[in-house]
């Protein structure tokens, strides 16, 4: 077998126990002489697989009892306007505008409501988190919306904002589970599987009870959160396999010591990565240093042409998925929690090889 260290922004590297256990029960799970994605989702082996994926998953993020959790589909995308047709209420919300998916959620919410961005950190091209000024937050919004962690351009939210009575909602995608957090800070969360939860297909949604019931008319069936709430996720036939291999990572995490110790792996991942590219005249981080990302690293070289071949290059030893973003260019690390501390120190020792090579 030859497994290579795919540090791809998403679909991401998925922790090789989960995928061994997915190998062994493929074709027969528990004895049922069937795959899970041959099952059917009012079965009662697949009762049992979303339950106690929904139990560990409150276990492992210390969910408090007065929120929902969601399985849903349409990636993270589709919560752009689910969100809004959901809590409208004075039909307006206040956006931080972090980046490329800030800017796509703030489109989407434009087509229902009026849209107040507080803070951007466009004028430095999304290097940093920018403040938050409290005198912004218009008390009548619905919600504020934020972006935790920034996929493309590697920024992270290192403080949660108060939002005082309004709903703070934020997209999680690309560092839930990465790091503790309080769940009760938060009205909504949302975030699409494929980074550090499962395959692409499957969509987190952590909802406080009392912004449920409250869509709007023109809200489709399959957008309103009390569909999903009232059917357990089964509304319709989700997606069985994609629940299935996110409740193996959930029994992963909890086994590794929980989100915490989670946190402490990817705490050493990112500073070995950091430290070397600081200490370096020849890589640069192009992130603002109190807004680094834990789970998205880009870096750029002093050459521009040299980056293809440092892509290349970087391929050929197991290092796969490393160019930048288009609209960012350079190179771009993706270490979620699958990536194991062995695939960083292969990344650094092969850059410092790249550097003296080629400098």
């Amino acid at each position: 077998m030859n497994r290579v260290f795919n540090f791809s922004a998403g679909p991401a590297m998925l922790p090789l126990p989960v995928l061994e256990k997915v190998q062994e029960e493929l074709l027969d799970y528990k004895g049922s002489g069937m795959s899970v994605m041959e099952m059917s989702h009012r079965s009662g082996l697949f009762t049992d697989i979303i339950t106690s994926a929904e139990d560990t998953l409150r276990e492992i993020m210390n969910i408090p009892d007065n929120y929902k959790v969601l399985f849903v589909q349409g990636g993270a995308s589709q919560q752009f306007a689910a969100v809004p047709l959901n809590i409208m209420k004075n039909k307006k919300a206040d956006f931080v505008n972090t980046g490329s998916w800030s800017k796509k959620a703030m489109k989407e919410a434009k087509k229902y409501i009026e849209v107040n961005e507080i803070a951007s950190s466009e004028d430095k091209n999304f290097t940093y988190i920018p403040e938050i000024d409290a005198s912004k937050l218009d008390p009548q919004a619905d919600y504020v919306h934020i972006t935790t962690n920034n996929t493309i351009e590697g920024t992270v939210f290192k403080e949660i904002p108060d939002t005082g009575n309004v709903p703070l909602v934020a997209d999680m995608s690309s560092n839930i589970l990465s790091e503790e957090i309080d769940v009760s800070k938060f009205g909504i969360i949302y975030a699409g599987a494929q980074k550090n939860i499962g395959p692409a297909g499957l969509t987190i949604v952590i909802i406080r009870e009392d912004l449920i019931g409250r869509a709007a008319d023109i809200c489709p069936t399959m957008l309103d959160y009390k569909t999903h709430s009232e059917s357990g996720s089964l509304y319709n036939t989700p997606p069985t396999f994609g629940v299935y291999i996110a409740k193996l990572v959930f029994d992963w995490i909890k086994e590794q010591g929980g989100v915490k110790a989670v946190q402490q792996q990817n705490e050493k991942k990112a500073a070995l990565l950091y430290d070397y590219i600081t200490m370096s005249d020849f890589y640069h981080s192009p992130i603002q240093e109190d807004s680094r990302s834990l789970m998205n690293v880009p870096f750029t070289i002093p050459n521009r042409d040299l980056d293809a071949k440092f892509i290349e290059e970087a391929k050929k030893n197991g290092l796969e998925t490393l160019k930048g973003h288009r609209s960012v260019g350079g190179m771009r690390a993706s270490i979620y929690n699958a990536m194991p501390l062995e695939g960083v120190e292969k990344l650094v020792q092969f850059m410092k090889q790249f550097k003296e090579e080629n400098k």
